[in-house]
């Protein structure tokens, strides 16, 4: 499938929080428009935190995918930054038509035009079907992901 695979604008968000609230992602408890374009306005505070959407080349206002990319700066590692893929998602109806792929590579490229030593995604641990597609993709299991809910209730 061809894809244009760009920069998210505000306009985009109805679509993106769509692909979200698909069952085995966030099961439909997604924000309100005006909570996500509030959050989406914080990315440009960041140096380099930016949502991409995946779009239908035919028609291009249809998003098909998304995926935000966050590159930090390090002192570690002689100052090399690092990137991670977070909020990987393809419409349900699309899955299997290189969708995936192509938004990683373009994930991939986007971290080594950065400089970045390593692009980095985590994913839950009852998603095999996602864990396969990444290790196709040449993503290794690499050490522990550690958590901790932070939410006081």
């Amino acid at each position: 499938m061809r894809l244009t695979i760009r920069e998210a604008t505000a306009d985009d968000l109805p679509q993106v929080l769509a692909l979200y609230a698909q069952p085995g992602l966030d099961d439909g408890q997604v924000l309100d428009i005006e909570q996500a374009r509030a959050i989406h306005a914080q990315f440009a505070h960041y140096p380099s935190y930016r949502l991409f959407v995946a779009c239908d080349g035919l028609v291009p206002d249809r998003v098909l995918g998304s995926y935000a990319l966050l590159v930090m700066h390090n002192l570690a590692h002689l100052g090399t930054p690092s990137a991670i893929a977070e909020d990987v998602v393809v419409d349900a109806g699309c899955r299997g038509q290189g969708i995936g792929r192509q938004m990683m590579d373009h994930a991939i490229a986007q971290a080594g035009a950065a400089g970045c030593y390593k692009l980095a995604l985590s994913s839950n641990r009852r998603r095999e079907r996602a864990h396969a597609f990444y290790e196709s993709l040449g993503f290794e299991r690499h050490g522990y992901s550690f958590v901790i809910d932070t939410a006081f209730s």
